[in-house]
This record gives structure tokens, C-alpha cells and sequence, in this order.
């Protein structure tokens, strides 16, 4: 690995959200000489400026990847040597009914950031995609597995895999593609209804309210410490056995909802009191090999579940509950899931 001692600028984008905001941390970590400068470029649509520390080496920058203009413009005042592209609308059920916002912002947002990088030759982009590629595969869910997603939001992240595949075949723009899968930690935006379920349970356990949980809980996933996550992300650029590959990042061991419920109210003190609602459209089985991971970045045992969530309960509990707002852009509302059709009516009676 030659992690360079020279200046590196690289541009973070959802820099100020929760998987960004710890990457901006571990990129600063590797510049031993303090010489290393980041741009984030977030629309703080789920992520807050307070996330960031106050380092004079980051430039923050409020904003989209859906803004040509502005993106062609950060590129053109500094071009940056390494992108990591974590800028997302991660929601994967909430993604059958906002098709159009799901493709403007995973995707089409995506496409400006690879042409930007194109034009500007830079030397590696890191790109940010999802287990959800692969659908329901059979687990666990190997690279080489063919992806099949099923949701827009799985689509959306495999369109832009096979755009950097073309890209770098083209104009010869290296990547490093991960997919993280169910990652949880301090920063997580608790008040998010739609999306990151242990965010969600420690939000409602810290309002006094119910678990909600779609179908009978025995949906199996691996839950993984953003610990475990961050430092092969920010590192990738710097790893020549990590270029134009893709690799899976993750947890290894599968818990279902149910006991996720369980070991989440633990780490409160509490007992889970669990409100199961009508099944929604789902992958039922989802969790990942990440051998090929391990073998090229090396990073250690995982952290166990329990300690995990007892890391990111002391940081919630320190900031307390969010208010959790409605997503205002619903573009489908046949076979909305009925809890969520049910939120969005009363709000709509409240506003009459």
C-alpha cells in the first residue's frame, strides 16, 4: 500500500451523512503530514453539517450531485485526485414509489460525478453500491454472483456499476466498487422513517414508542459496525489490488429482525415491545461473503452486534431522539405499504 506523503485533495460526496462523515474521518487519518485537503459536497437532505468535525481541512460545500453546474464548478476549482461517491437516497422499500427521484438522484446524479472525473482525470472513484444488486441471491451473496436486483434503488446502483465498468474501459477511469449492506453507527440519521433500521428502533425505543416491524421479523440480515466499513472505503484509492474491483463489506453473521429488535431494546434497557405490520415487497434472506474483502484490506475481526449496538445506543442516547418527518415527494401510492399510507393521511388531515 503507498499512501502518498505529497498534498491529495479528494472530494467526499454525502460527506456530512452517516457512512460519509466517518469516511471523511478515516481519509484524514492516513495523512500523516496534515498536508491533505477534502471537499464534501452534501445537500444535508440526511445528513447535518455537525457530523463534520471542525478540521480547517475540509471545505464544505451544501449541495447536490444533481446540479450539473455546481459539480462541473468543484471539479474545475480543484480537481481532485480521488472521488468517493457515497451521495444516496438509501431506501430501498421507499424506492417502488419514488421511481423518478430515485433515478435522478442514485443515478443520474452518479453520471455527473464520472463525467466530472473523467474530464479531469482523476485517479480513482470510489463508489458506494449495495447488496441490493443482487436481489434474492442465493446467500451468501458471493462477487461473482450475477446481480438481479429488485427494487429501483438495486437498479439504480448496478446501472452505475456497469457505467464505471464502461468508463474505465473508454477512458480508462479507475474505480473501486464496495457493497456494504445494513450498516449502523453513531451519525445514522435516527429520525429517518423510510430507511436503517437500528436507527429507527433506537429513535422510537428513546420516544417511548413501539418497534415496527414488516412481517413476522424472521427476515435475515447482517448488521454491520460502519467500524468495520469506513477505513477500507477511505483507503481503496491507495490499494493497487483494490483497482477496478468490487468487493463486498460487511458483517458475516445473519440475525433476524426479530432478535435485531431484541438486542437493540437491551442496549436501552428495555423490553421490545415489537408492533408487526402487513409484509412488504422484500428481499427475505440478505447477507454477503466478504472474503475477498478480508483478503485484500485486511481489516480484523469484526465487532460483535451486541457491542456494536451498545457503540451507537451511548452516542444516541448522548443526542437524544430526532422527529421523524414524512418523505414529501411520493410519486406511487398503489401497494404503499399501509403504515406508511396511513402516516401520510393523517398528516394530510392535520395540514387541512
Amino acid at each position: 500500500m503507498q499512501i502518498p506523503t505529497q498534498p491529495v485533495h479528494s472530494l467526499v460526496t454525502g460527506g456530512a451523512g452517516f457512512i460519509g462523515a466517518h469516511v471523511v474521518r478515516e481519509i484524514l487519518k492516513l495523512d500523516s503530514n496534515r498536508c491533505w485537503t477534502v471537499t464534501v459536497l452534501d445537500d444535508l437532505s440526511g445528513g447535518f453539517r455537525q457530523n463534520l468535525p471542525a478540521d480547517p481541512r475540509i471545505h464544505f460545500v451544501q449541495g447536490s450531485v444533481t446540479d450539473t453546474t455546481l459539480v462541473d464548478q468543484l471539479f474545475a476549482d480543484q480537481p481532485p485526485q480521488a472521488v468517493y461517491h457515497l451521495a444516496a437516497y438509501a431506501a430501498e422499500g421507499l424506492s417502488h414509489f419514488i421511481r423518478h427521484f430515485n433515478y435522478t438522484n442514485n443515478l443520474l446524479g452518479s453520471i455527473n460525478l464520472i463525467n466530472a472525473s473523467v474530464r479531469h482525470q482523476v485517479q480513482r472513484f470510489v463508489f458506494t453500491s449495495s447488496i441490493a444488486v443482487y436481489g434474492s441471491a442465493q446467500v451468501p451473496m458471493l462477487e461473482t454472483t450475477v446481480p438481479r436486483p429488485e427494487d429501483p434503488y438495486g437498479v439504480a446502483k448496478y446501472a452505475v456499476e456497469l457505467d464505471l465498468e464502461s468508463a474505465a474501459r473508454m477512458f480508462e477511469l479507475d474505480f473501486t466498487i464496495f457493497r456494504p449492506h445494513n450498516v449502523y453507527g453513531p451519525y445514522q440519521n435516527l429520525g429517518d422513517r423510510y430507511r436503517n433500521v437500528v436507527g429507527i428502533f433506537m429513535n422510537r425505543l428513546m420516544r417511548g414508542e413501539t418497534l415496527p416491524i414488516f412481517g413476522d421479523g424472521n427476515q435475515k440480515r447482517a448488521f454491520s459496525d460502519i467500524r468495520n466499513v469506513a477505513p477500507g472505503i477511505a483507503v481503496a484509492p491507495y490499494l493497487a489490488e483494490a483497482r477496478n474491483e468490487v468487493f463486498n463489506v460487511g458483517a458475516d453473521t445473519a440475525v433476524t429482525v426479530n432478535e435485531l429488535a431484541h438486542t437493540v431494546a437491551a442496549a436501552f434497557d428495555k423490553t421490545a415491545e415489537i408492533e408487526y405490520l402487513p409484509a412488504r415487497e422484500e428481499v427475505e434472506f440478505a447477507w454477503a461473503d466478504h472474503s475477498k474483502f478480508q483478503s485484500v484490506f485486511q481489516p480484523g475481526a469484526d465487532t460483535s452486534l451486541a457491542d456494536g449496538i451498545r457503540h451507537m445506543a451511548a452516542w444516541a442516547k448522548e443526542h437524544g431522539p430526532r422527529g421523524s418527518s414524512l418523505f414529501g415527494e411520493i410519486e406511487l401510492t398503489q401497494n404503499l405499504p399501509e403504515s406508511w399510507a396511513t402516516a401520510m393521511s393523517q398528516a394530510s388531515h392535520r395540514a387541512d
